[in-house]
């Protein structure tokens, strides 16, 4: 119900609204169905909604409305707009010389104001309604329902054309009946508007009362506008007849593509749908073929790292690691290095599960684990091509990991990826699956831990000082940046008011030396390894992404928030 349920059950006890052995009660049951200790406390009839609301606004000293009965003048309206009101579940109410109230569903959510008055550029004060009021609100005085016929009308049949991959006799779009045609435009709709902003995964939601669609947009999920509930079944099995997927299998997870053209250019919708307690969830991969044209300069490299990086990847053996989370942009980096280096006098084969991007030029092998045709057995196989560069989407075992360093004795070089949290780090974890020291120190030449952070939109730039609180979190580096003159993004039409658009990398390039060869082969810690590395020059992850910082590339926030674990 609120972002400090804590807080208010202590005021709750203290008015003895609520008994301990109430709350008590309700904290155990934090969890269960997805409801909070709170909204646990009110469903159960413990607590009225109301009283909560009373204890809220009389301990912060807030205005209660009762938007039922409030007539809301329109230039009032006029200062929210639609998307940010239903965005941050806001209803103003009033306004006055310094600014404007607004009645909110969780008034204790302090960032959620501030972020109001940033992107509104005037004061905001909180008042208390109930959930229900304020969603009533929204849907009276900005009504979702027509926004989406008028988007679902502007949709023409050659917006969006879709050719499926798959079997012959599936269900094409001329196979609709008539009666199907609003769920076709609905769903082009809903992939239609998620290139339009810029998205890299479609999220289809069952809730239990509720269908959410969410797009990732910059590494970050928004909710968008949803469709009815009633809708869900329409909508997702009109996804899987695209993806191939079998229809009427709706109890184990299925793996579909569907091949899109949106105004001229060709994506990939890589489609994964898991049986979930209220119907099945989908998630939408868009993988953009023109990410393939990108050179190291637009991954987010300094000319300094660039020029090691491209020395790196034009040896001609041993293996090159790139490492980071899921997410991180470990492939997009792998796939440019390829573009890179991919020549006629060189003949490069990737071995991948799945294949992403179907690149030029390229031999590119997909992993079939129905048929036993796994990382280990496609490399055996590739060796026998004679390839001079090799591509395993990612190094999983011993088999696949002793197999890549010996293809990289033989003259090979060598491309994977490593789920690890920096650099140094992926040398323990070569030891820890069992391949053998002198095999890592001896085939090994780098290895390059990556994120991904968001970039200052440039329609909205301006400068600004950094909060004692963003110094705190920096440590050791606080110094600097109190010198440096910052910026970040004040919000706009262009960034959809986030501050941001697009991404860039920051990374951690770690060379092995004859020195840290020796150290591997004695098996010391990662901890030593990355002390010496730091000593002969190596920059971690948050010291590139500060010097991005110092750039005008991106914000303190960004990097402090993907660089968290990173040690000063």
């Amino acid at each position: 119900m609120t972002s400090n349920d804590e807080y208010v059950l202590e005021v709750l006890q203290r008015r003895g609204t609520v008994s301990p052995e109430q709350a008590a009660h309700a904290r155990g049951a934090i969890g269960e169905n997805g409801i909070t200790a709170l909204d646990f406390l009110v469903q159960d009839g413990h607590v009225a909604e109301s009283d909560v609301l009373d204890a809220i606004a009389e301990e912060f000293g807030l205005l209660k409305v009762d938007l039922k009965d409030v007539d809301i003048p329109s230039d009032v309206r006029e200062k929210v707009p639609a998307d940010i009101a239903r965005r941050y579940r806001v209803m103003p109410v009033s306004r006055n010389d310094s600014g404007i109230v607004v009645a909110m569903t969780d008034p204790l959510d302090f960032d959620a104001l501030d972020t109001l008055r940033h992107v509104l550029d005037c004061h905001v004060e909180g008042a208390v309604a109930t959930p229900l009021d304020i969603k009533a609100a929204l849907d009276r005085y900005y009504p979702v329902e027509s926004d989406m016929e008028a988007m679902l009308n502007q949709i023409t049949d050659g917006t969006v054309e879709l050719s499926v991959t798959g079997t012959e006799d599936m269900v094409q779009d001329g196979d609709a009946t008539d009666s199907d045609a609003p769920i076709i435009r609905l769903v082009h709709l809903i992939i239609l508007e998620a290139y339009r902003n810029r998205a890299s995964d479609i999220h289809l939601e069952p809730m239990e009362k509720r269908f959410r669609v969410r797009y990732r947009i910059d590494g970050v999920l928004h909710e968008v506008d949803s469709p009815p509930k009633r809708l869900q079944l329409a909508i997702v099995s009109r996804v899987k007849i695209m993806a191939s997927m079998k229809i009427a299998e709706k109890r184990t997870p299925q793996d579909g593509r569907i091949q899109v053209n949106i105004m001229g250019r060709e994506l990939d919708l890589r489609v994964s749908t898991v049986p979930s307690n209220h119907g099945e969830s989908v998630v939408m991969r868009i993988l953009d073929k023109q990410n393939l044209a990108l050179g190291l300069p637009q991954l987010g490299f300094f000319a300094d790292d660039q020029q090691i990086f491209e020395r790196l990847i034009g040896l001609s053996d041993g293996i090159l690691l790139v490492t980071g989370p899921t997410g991180s942009g470990k492939t997009t980096t792998l796939y440019a290095c390829l573009g890179t280096i991919n020549r006629p006098d060189r003949k490069i084969i990737t071995v991948e599960d799945p294949v992403e991007y179907q690149m030029s030029g390229i031999n590119q092998v997909q992993v079939r684990s129905d048929i036993n045709f796994t990382f280990a057995a496609a490399l055996r196989s590739i060796l026998r091509q004679a390839p001079n560069v090799i591509m395993i989407g990612e190094i999983r075992d011993v088999e696949t990991a002793t197999i890549a360093t010996e293809a990289s004795l033989t003259g090979h070089l060598v491309f994977s990826t490593l789920h690890t949290n920096d650099a140094p780090s992926a040398i323990t974890r070569l030891l820890d699956i069992g391949v053998k020291p002198f095999l890592v120190a001896s085939s090994l030449r780098a290895v390059m831990a990556q994120r991904l952070v968001r970039s200052i939109c440039e329609g909205c730039r301006e400068e600004y000082k950094p909060t004692d609180h963003e110094l705190r979190l920096l440590g050791q580096a606080a110094e600097q940046m109190q010198q440096t003159q910052l910026y970040r993004g004040h919000g706009c039409k262009r960034c959809s008011l986030t501050g941001y658009k697009g991404r860039k990398g920051i990374f951690e390039i770690f060379v092995l030396t004859d020195e840290i060869q020796r150290m591997i082969f004695e098996t010391v810690s990662a901890t030593d390894l990355r002390n010496r590395a730091r000593e002969m020059g190596m920059r971690t992850l948050r010291e590139d992404g500060l010097r991005k910082v110092i750039a005008g590339v991106t914000t303190l926030d960004e990097v402090i928030r993907v660089t968290m674990g990173d040690a000063d």
